[in-house]
């Protein structure tokens, strides 16, 4: 049975009714407690510096070669919170209201409310840390709004959010390394969980300079290592990010809750073409000012700037007045996908839409006229200061798209279409942040906790740093309050030695196959089915034809992988095959999840589960859960549910309307 330790009150005191009565470790105990956190993007640098400065003995690991390479560093757009600053009548309650509405329902409502709660103070710790918001003439920090909201409460940094907000985290981390309270290593890669006497105890790494295994004890264990969308080859993600530190948690008895979810983003560059390795996103903040169109006629062949505004579907805005652009990401990704598959695609590939920027342009420019006192301007003089106002909100985007793609946005409408993002999925984690392993943690995007079955934009920073800062702290103590009497264990102990063994077996497989195919031929194969298959559209037989599919690739990848080199030094191609294998398991079971989870919730979309226009049909007499799997051995794994109870935000159809 899984006990989620949720509080009992109402609501909105359940968070401070936890931290009133939560077990506390006095400093001089903190001072003999050493916690290992793998990972230190946002979730990760942000707990391993605030728990470094609470006074425990921090140990930080990435397989980067400097912290500030995290993946977090490529967010663009913003971070929410309920801050209110526009007056446009926000709050935490809507904050709230808007994410679990946003997932579908398939949240947990006490978990939403404590990242709701939490999120005000993170913009006022990140303002004193020096990053750089973007602030109005007055000063104030500057408001623009994501999908899935009517307001504006979405705070950035041009379109660097993430990079501001990660330097941040790593000036705190750093210093924390600088006084000695952090041991950071870098190029080092978890490959083992050490369970001692049912809790976790310490971790096994590959320096991947040397290729030397190392065994690390800690009295617990924070995994903070990021999301898997890179199980479908293409994705948003950086090329490293992967799944093997959660899933080799998993294979040790840490439920993976809701694996399935995974979030399709609609703002990205099209794919152009078979040799690409990965996919780049443009924010959506974009979508603030941006219009999304097609053309009305099918196979449409003239330039975008030829088709009269009568001979264009804004088809976002006919579908969804009351939000228009700016609905959630799986409901954008999914209109556009469909006006693609009916023919009204643009682009070479057809597998596009226009993200068209002209009219901000005149309306931007028409207002910085009216400032400048000019009667009468030129539709030359508008458009040109129109397009410094937009330089000024998103230039460095524009600059990305032109330097990718070799056209300039500001004189013809970018080319978009949806792309893998985000995983809602991970390691199930209880009120606390534990799995169900006791002493392991699991933080931010890594965990299933907050977001249900569609994340909203900007909400990926606001719980990595949530997490990090605000709830890892006092919910870490609740834990090592019991275990202060524990000494080091020394990692001379047969569950380090067993572990270390397990990891070296699996190199040698690996190194020993010697066949004549690519890590990569296998992960743009698994890549193509968990695509085509388990992507934005997904149905019975088509799952299940994936899941025979991936286990015959499985197969095949242990008898034709080819590994140039040698384990015991610097291996890049050992190590992304490692990272494939895991892949290979993940694969499987998010198309066992997605075919159990007979209904349609944000971003999984059963075709056989929608409504007579097209939208996602939830099925809350029987899917109201958390699908939390534990692994049973190769192709087994046993469902456990943790039935979702909505006391204040009662599920109905979501409409944007």
């Amino acid at each position: 049975m899984l006990d989620s330790k949720i509080p009992s009150g109402p609501l909105e005191q359940k968070w401070n009714e936890y931290k009133g009565h939560v077990k506390l470790v006095n400093p001089t105990n903190k001072r003999r407690i050493e916690i290992i956190v793998v990972g230190t993007g946002l979730a990760g640098a942000s707990a391993a510096a605030s728990l470094a400065e609470l006074g425990y003995k921090v140990k930080a690991y990435c397989f980067q070669d400097s912290p500030r390479r995290a993946h977090s560093i490529a967010a663009q757009g913003g971070i929410n919170a309920a801050k209110n600053y526009q007056n446009d009548g926000d709050s935490v309650f809507r904050l709230f209201y808007d994410t679990v509405k946003g997932g579908d329902y398939r949240s947990r409502e006490s978990n939403v409310h404590r990242l709701s709660e939490v999120s005000t103070s993170i913009i006022d710790q990140c303002v004193a840390q020096g990053v750089p918001f973007a602030r109005e003439y007055g000063g104030l920090l500057s408001n623009r709004s994501f999908g899935g909201t009517q307001v504006q409460r979405t705070f950035y940094a041009a379109g660097q959010t993430g990079q501001q907000l990660l330097i941040g985290a790593y000036q705190a981390l750093e210093r924390q390394v600088t006084l000695g309270n952090v041991v950071m290593y870098t190029r080092h890669e978890m490959q083992e969980l050490v369970v001692i006497d049912g809790k976790a105890r310490g971790i096994i790494t590959r320096n991947l300079t040397t290729g030397a295994l190392e065994r690390h004890f800690g009295h617990t264990v924070l995994l903070c290592s990021g999301g898997y969308g890179n199980v479908f080859y293409l994705s948003t993600n950086a090329m490293g990010c992967n799944v093997t530190a959660i899933w080799k948690a998993h294979r040790l008895g840490a439920y993976f809750a809701n694996p399935c979810f995974t979030q399709i983003h609609p703002t990205c560059i099209p794919v152009s073409g078979d040799y690409q390795s990965k996919l780049t996103l443009m924010s959506e903040s974009l979508r603030n000012d941006g219009r999304i169109w097609v053309p009305k006629k099918q196979n449409e062949t003239r330039k975008p700037a030829e088709i009269p505004e009568e001979e264009r579907d804004y088809y976002l805005e006919r579908r969804y007045p009351a939000f228009g652009n700016l609905v959630p990401r799986d409901v954008a990704s999914r209109a556009a996908k469909e006006r693609c598959d009916a023919g009204y695609g643009v682009g070479t590939s057809r597998q596009a839409v226009y993200l068209d920027y002209a009219e901000a342009i005149i309306r931007y420019g028409k207002v910085e006229c009216n400032k400048h006192g000019l009667e009468n301007p030129s539709i030359e003089t508008i458009r040109g200061y129109g397009k410094d106002v937009v330089k000024e909100k998103y230039g460095n985007l524009f600059d990305m798209y032109e330097k990718i793609t070799g056209e300039n946005p500001y004189d013809v409408p970018m080319r978009i279409y949806p792309a893998v993002h985000y995983t809602m999925g991970g390691l199930w984690v209880d009120y606390e942040l534990m799995t169900t392993i006791p002493g392991l943690y699991c933080l931010g995007e890594a965990n299933f906790s907050d977001h249900g079955a569609n994340r909203l934009g900007a909400s990926a920073l606001m719980q990595g740093l949530a997490d990090g800062y605000f709830v890892i702290p006092y919910t870490i103590g609740n834990y090592l309050a019991d275990e202060i009497r524990v000494s080091e264990i020394p990692t001379d102990h047969p569950a380090f030695s067993e572990a270390e063994k397990a990891v070296t077996a699996r190199l040698d497989l690996l190194m020993n196959i010697k066949g004549t195919k690519t890590v990569d031929h296998f992960h743009k194969l698994l890549g193509k089915i968990m695509w085509d298959k388990c992507g934005m559209a997904r149905n019975a037989n088509g799952l299940q034809e994936a899941i025979a599919e991936i286990r015959q690739l499985k197969k095949d990848f242990y008898s034709n992988l080819k590994i140039p080199g040698d384990k015991n030094e610097m291996n890049p191609e050992l190590d992304k095959a490692a990272r494939v294998a895991d892949f290979l398991e993940l694969g499987e079971l998010m198309c066992v999840d997605a075919l159990n989870r007979n209904e349609s919730c944000g971003g999984h979309f059963r075709e056989e589960m929608q409504t007579a226009e097209g939208e996602a049909k939830r099925d809350d007499e029987h899917f109201s859960f958390v699908s939390a799997w534990e692994y049973k051995g190769e192709h087994e794994w046993e469902l456990h549910k943790e039935t979702l109870h909505f006391d204040v935000a009662k599920p109905s159809q979501r409409s944007y309307k």
